[in-house]
């Protein structure tokens, strides 16, 4: 919310600094985010009068100019090229050592083709004030020479921007602000009174409300006769100087209350409204061309204002092109309305459309405004364009607004940690607008503003009235209560200043409690540290995607699609972390950062269920060192990391068993599920398909594994602690076994630990052959043996009987043959 000094003058008598507005407003709740002093970039620039101008010796575009720009410039030369620059005309000058903010430059003497230039004549353009012209700027003919031209165009302002949080919608207007401050002690409130306008006819154009929900009340009249063109200097640079581009009388006046009161109001064009009625309706599927010069398509949900000729405003938040005014504009239908808050805040998000007045109806604007501001809208309208008024017409009823909270003064210090006098709480929630009802000496109830809709409490209600179902119930726990109460609370001690509340330690705890995390919660921070320590980088992404990318990792069903996604790009709620992961791998390698490791634990979504799944990419090759060249990452790394976090989370590895029907984002022959049992899957690990590394634009190798948190089976507890580890040397024998193609390498394994369980104490494949004296149709898998007495050293014909149990298990489940 911007205003100027001189606006907030208006609203507020003080003789405050501008330090102490700040310092005030920041101590309130209204913190200041920016202050510019308009004119100090153009504060140097002079206004000056051509005493004489004569045609440059040596160019024929060139113009050589004596110019009086007052003390100390009495007689300057300068060189100008402007084709309006001509003796008697009052200008703008730019002494040596003015930087000129529109060009970039600092001017300094000089000779120009030969003849001597002392300064600069400027146009609004060099300032930084105005569009591109042909010339220099030309001020009035008796301007006085040796102004400042930021004193003369009255440019000396300063602009203060504050941060306005969304209940506070009573800031939107200068005059909420002043209000805040006088009753800071930082001035006195300034009266304000709409003088009534008169209606001599009338009004040719009515209103009509088929949609009270969205638009309870809507008030409007005609006003004849009017001139519309350039709004008058003042009001022109009141907008210019918050940012608001001037566009004609009767617009710049809606925009003025707009931020002058926080009042949004509109003007329809009267001679282009069809039929003679505006009605108050809602969408039903048209499509109208705002003021913006862009076309919306309403629905059913939004409230707009039509004509017989159709939409003519989307209401609360914009009007359209077609009944718009303009220069030709001559009688106008001036709307005030009051909207539904949420429903102006839905459309404006659906529609990708915002405005000022949509920022405040969202806010909440003043309920008992609008009859005030159509009479003070009116007049001004009438001062600045002529015209004759009509008598107002409306529709639907005006709100009951009336409402009223409780203090209790003992919950200031209670609640707010600062003891204020009663009578100094009173005086203080006086002067922002609440009106004491009933006193006593234990607390103070109050009737809130119509301007104050952020404070909770309990409607009035009239005899007969009945509550709603869920107002009813919260009056009946006094939950309206107690926030009507807190709000007042707040109130008073944002007044006060929140720097006067005493800091308090909290209480000495006797013990500090432990941790509390879930089970859950536990083994997501495990399996993390478990991930991190083998040397990979966590992520955290988006669970919104694009439903392209969502179709390649396990498919993008309707019923996960946004409705309204944040970006047109995440329209989608991923299937998996693989898809934000894969994103982060491309966005990597094309910084040449190709050799990479990545994970991420989230939430993956399906048409069923949400659950949590540990992901991680390596991406690139393995790390080069003397000796050993650089490999393509393999699977049996991202095979690995599964396992691991398995393990750690109390799965056992011998209990696992891999499968070869990994979903299709992966490589068809090279990857697998982890599984316990035939239909518990654990995890999923392999190569990602070549047509998914394309589609996402990747051109180094990708492993990936999904480990499914959510599907781990609790950790048993242990019975009785593990046993000690042996004081006798394990002993390690390979074995090579012929086995068909189609004989999982699992297979061999899992018999080759069934073989003698007392001794054998880890298998591992070390080796997969298929080649030159290896039967066709055939492999050799080479595995690894540890064995570990607990009570003696193995005897040679004790490993003996022990190998020849493993060969004959082996042989026995999977038809092998050593090799």
């Amino acid at each position: 919310m911007k205003f100027t000094l001189s606006w907030l003058y208006d609203h507020l008598e003080t003789q405050a600094t501008l330090a102490e507005i700040c310092t005030t407003l920041n101590r309130i709740g209204l913190e200041v985010e920016s202050v510019e002093n308009r004119g100090a970039a153009i504060q140097p620039f002079l206004t000056a009068r051509i005493v004489e101008a004569v045609q440059h010796p040596n160019a024929d575009r060139l113009r050589v100019c004596r110019v009086d720009a007052g003390p100390g410039f009495e007689n300057v030369q300068v060189v100008c090229g402007a084709p309006n620059a001509r003796t008697g005309l009052s200008v703008i000058f730019a002494p040596p050592g003015t930087y000129v903010p529109g060009l970039d430059i600092t001017i300094k003497k000089g000779e120009i083709r030969g003849e001597a230039s002392g300064g600069m004549l400027c146009s609004l353009r060099e300032l930084g004030l105005g569009a591109e012209s042909d010339g220099i700027a030309e001020l009035p003919e008796d301007t006085l020479p040796g102004q400042s031209y930021a004193d003369f165009a009255g440019l000396d302002e300063v602009v203060i921007d504050i941060a306005i949080t969304p209940n506070r919608g009573d800031a939107l207007g200068v005059r909420g602000i002043a209000r805040d401050l006088a009753a800071a002690g930082l001035g006195t409130l300034r009266p304000w009174l709409a003088e009534a306008v008169e209606g001599h006819f009338p009004s040719p154009v009515e209103w009509a409300n088929t949609f009270p929900e969205a638009c309870p009340w809507v008030l409007g009249r005609t006003i004849r006769g009017v001139k519309n063109g350039p709004s008058p200097e003042w009001l022109r640079n009141r907008l210019e100087s918050i940012g608001l581009r001037p566009i004609s009388a009767l617009v710049d006046i809606t925009n003025y209350f707009c931020f002058d009161l926080g009042r949004p109001l509109h003007v329809f064009d009267a001679g282009r409204i069809t039929g003679g009625r505006l009605t108050v309706c809602r969408g039903s599927g048209e499509t109208f061309r705002a003021l913006d010069g862009r076309d919306y398509t309403v629905t059913a949900e939004e409230c707009v204002i039509a004509d017989q000729a159709g939409v003519q405003s989307l209401a609360g938040i914009m009007g359209g092109e077609a009944s718009g005014a303009d220069d030709a504009t001559t009688d106008v239908f001036v709307e005030c309305a009051l909207f539904d808050p949420v429903r102006i805040s839905l459309s404006a998000r659906r529609l990708g459309l915002s405005s000022d007045s949509s920022y405040r109806f969202e806010r909440g604007v003043d309920q008992a405004l609008p009859v005030a501001a159509l009479e003070a809208a009116t007049r001004m309208i009438i001062d600045l364009c002529g015209g004759e008024a009509s008598e107002v017409v409306s529709a639907g009823e005006p709100p009951r607004w009336e409402r009223t909270a409780s203090l209790r003064f003992d919950s200031l210090a209670t609640l707010g940690g600062l003891a204020v006098p009663a009578d100094e709480s009173v005086h203080l929630l006086e002067k922002l607008g609440f009106e004491v009802r009933d006193r006593t000496a234990e607390k103070v109830d109050v009737a809130v503003p119509a301007w104050r809709n952020d404070v909770a409490q309990m409607p009035v209600l009239a005899q007969g009235d009945i509550l709603p179902a869920d107002l009813a119930r919260a009056a009946a726990e006094g939950v309206a209560e107690i926030e009507a109460e807190r709000d007042l609370v707040e109130e008073v001690l944002r007044l006060k200043g929140l720097d006067a509340v005493p800091p308090v330690s909290l209480p000495r705890l006797g013990a500090v409690p432990g941790a509390a995390l879930e089970p859950r919660l536990a083994r997501h921070a495990l399996a993390r540290r478990v991930l991190a320590a083998r040397g990979l980088t966590e992520t955290v992404g988006f669970s919104f995607v694009s439903s392209d990318a969502a179709a390649r990792f396990g498919g993008a069903p309707e019923s996960l699609r946004l409705l309204n996604p944040i970006a047109s790009d995440l329209d989608q709620m991923r299937p998996t972390p693989l898809v934000s992961l894969a994103a982060a791998i491309r966005a990597n390698s094309a910084r040449g950062w190709a050799d990479i490791g990545l994970f991420e634990i989230g939430p993956a979504f399906s048409e069923q269920t949400q659950q949590c799944i540990a992901a991680g990419m390596r991406a690139g090759h393995t790390p080069r060192s003397p000796g050993v060249a650089a490999e393509p990452v393999s699977l049996w790394a991202a095979k690995a990391d599964a396992l691991e976090i398995l393990r750690q989370l109390g799965v056992n590895p011998e209990a696992v068993t891999t499968t070869a029907d990994a979903p299709g984002w992966y490589h068809p022959g090279r990857s697998g599920v982890l599984r316990q049992g035939p239909k518990l899957v654990l995890a999923r690990f392999g190569e990602l398909h070549p047509s998914v590394l394309r589609a996402e634009g990747i051109d180094v190798p990708v492993v990936a594994f999904e480990v499914l948190l959510d599907a781990l089976p609790e950790p048993k507890r242990r019975k009785k602690a593990p046993p000690a580890l042996s004081a006798f040397q394990p002993v390690r024998r390979d074995f090579a076994f012929v086995v068909s193609d189609d004989v999982a390498g699992e297979n061999v394994l899992r018999a080759v630990r069934g073989a003698e369980r007392q001794l054998v104490t880890g298998v591992s494949l070390f080796d997969v052959y298929a080649g030159p004296h290896v039967p066709e149709g055939h492999r050799s898998i080479g595995v690894e043996v540890t064995l570990q007495p607990d009570e003696r050293s193995l005897t040679d014909a004790e490993l003996e009987a022990v190998s020849d149990k493993i060969v004959a298990a082996v042989v026995k489940a999977t038809g092998a043959v050593l090799r």
